[in-house]
Order: C-alpha cells, then structure tokens, then sequence
C-alpha cells in the first residue's frame, strides 16, 4: 500500500471543501472496498477524508410519505429497520443477500452504491482493463467472461456492477442527493446515478469530482409482494451470477430489475407491462439485444428461470 495522509471531518461542506483543496483526495466511510482496492493498489488516494462521522445516519420519513436514508446509515441498521421491512421488504432482502454480517455492519448506504465491479481483470493489475487503466484494453472480451455483462457493455469494457441494494433501490424508483464543493445540492434518480461504459468504463457514477453523497430518498411504498433472489456460486459471500428484484401486486402487474447481467440494476419499465403474461415475455424485453459471449450466455435462460420462480411465488 502507498503511503497517504488521513484527515477526519465533521460535516459535509468540510468534507467538500477537504476535497477540493488536496489532489487525489478521496472520500472514505466503511471502507470495506476502498480500503482493498488500495492494498492492491488498483485505488492510490493521496489523501483519504473520513466521511464516517458526518451527521448523516438517520433514516427519516419525508413529506410525501417516503424515506430519506443518511449516507452513513450502515447496511445493518437500514435492513432491520422497521419501516423499511414493514414497507420496502424489497430493500431488506437485498441487504441481507449482500457481503457478510460483519461487511454490513460497516458498509453504508452510500459506499454501496458507489463500490466498483468485482471484474477478476480490475482487479488483477497484471491485465489490462480500460476501468482501472483507460486506453489499456479489456482483457475480459474474449477472456474469461463467466460473470460478465450480458447488455448495457460496450467495446471498451464488459464489466457488471456488484451492488445488491442498488437492484432493489432501482426497483422503488430511489433518487441519490448530493452536495458539491459549491454547496450545491442535487438529486438525481438511481436510473440515471450509473454512467454506461462507452469508451469512459472508469467513469462508474454521474457524480463530479468532489461531489458527495448525502441521502438516498425512496418514495412512498407501492405495496404488493416484494421479492429478492439471488442466484451465485456460494450460499453466502458471493456475489451475483443474476439477481431479480420484483414488486408484484395482486392484479399483476409490478416492477422488475436485474442485477449480474450490466454495468448497472437493469431495468425497463416497457419490459413490466408483460408481467402478466408471464416470465418469457418479460425477459424478451428486458434483455432486448442482448450480446453474451459463449460463457455467459447462460445468463438469458437463468434470467427467465430465476424471475419464473419469483413471479410463482409472489402470486403463490
């Protein structure tokens, strides 16, 4: 690990400010993906600001009757908390299948929709991959592509977005608050946080530098069956082959996202007027045009199996 210096801050205009007044400053909370990506020295921050202290772990009701959860809300707290459960069981499910108890109960809200692909080549520095190194290549296409994105992936970069509580944060329609070294603020939906990877795949997220996360605000409950399933290699500690998050109601109809298949929670609103119709003919359009390599392929059947299975259940 290089070396860096440290400096803890205790609201979010001197995080901003940190930030702005030191080159290669990073912002660092949990720090349980930071923190390896530095030991390995993908991430080489010359300055970390500690962000874990701002006042920003709360999770409040908002005036249209939805929630605003604090950056710093740790993934612990915000999956057994009682209205999440009781209103967004969507969400829980999705925190719980992440990481390990331990993970959640350092990660925090915004760190997780903020960490970065799981990609064996991103993280072997010995490969080239355009995400970690832009202009090297991406040793993934025509490699081993297994877990790689099946839609949304370009020539530059193949890689998936490993984030469970961000599939299930797409499915309720969730917006990302931030604020900016200007002191102003923003609010941008999850539909839009995630950068494609075009010919920028290092770019990840739509946030500029310096601009820090405040909140994650969920609209008012939709009601209904909310269902997450993941599908890995492991029972615990792995992440996503594929993943559907899926809010169904009674007469049918719902909300669909794929986590494991793109470089972001994959969702198409169009693709959820075939829900009552069945598994099939929502896959056909939620993977419209989708482009697998020969290992990966296996994907589209899975996709269609797993949301089967999830959509038997949810009308029991």
């Amino acid at each position: 690990m290089k070396s860096f210096t440290y400096e803890r801050v205790e609201t979010p205009a001197a995080a901003t400010a940190a930030f702005a007044k030191t080159k290669g400053a990073r912002f660092i909370a949990g720090g349980t993906n930071l923190l390896d990506l530095m030991k390995l020295e993908i991430e080489t921050p010359a300055h970390l600001i500690d962000v874990s202290r701002l006042a920003l772990d709360t999770i409040e009701p908002t005036t249209d009757g939805g929630l605003r959860i604090g950056a710093m809300v740790r993934n612990t707290d915000l999956a057994a908390d009682a209205r999440v459960r009781r209103d967004y069981g969507l969400l829980s499910r999705a925190l719980v299948a992440g990481a390990s108890g331990q993970l959640r109960n350092k990660a925090t809200t915004a760190g997780n929709l903020l960490q970065r692909t799981r990609c064996p080549y991103f993280y072997d520095t010995n490969m080239p991959c355009n995400k970690r190194k832009p202009g090297s290549g991406c040793a993934a296409i025509g490699g081993f592509s297994r877990l790689h994105a099946i839609v949304g992936a370009s020539d530059a970069c193949i890689a998936t977005h490993p984030s469970d509580m961000a599939v299930a944060m797409r499915a309720l329609d969730a917006w990302v608050e931030t604020v900016d070294g200007a002191g102003k603020t923003r609010s941008v939906p999850v539909a839009d946080f995630y950068r494609a990877p075009g010919k920028t795949p290092h770019l990840d997220t739509v946030l500029a530098p310096g601009e820090l996360i405040t909140a994650v605000t969920l609209p008012k409950p939709v009601g209904g069956t909310h269902i997450y399933q993941k599908v890995r290699d492991r029972a615990s500690y792995a992440f996503a082959l594929i993943s559907v998050a899926a809010v169904v109601q009674k007469d049918g109809s719902g909300r669909v996202a794929l986590g494991g298949v793109g470089y972001k929670p994959w969702r198409i609103e169009a693709a959820e007027a075939e829900l009552p119709r069945g598994a099939k003919a929502v896959t056909a359009k939620l993977l419209a045009g989708a482009k697998p390599s020969h290992e990966n392929a296996y994907k589209l059947p899975l996709v269609e199996r797993t949301l089967a299975g999830v959509l038997a259940q949810a009308r029991g």
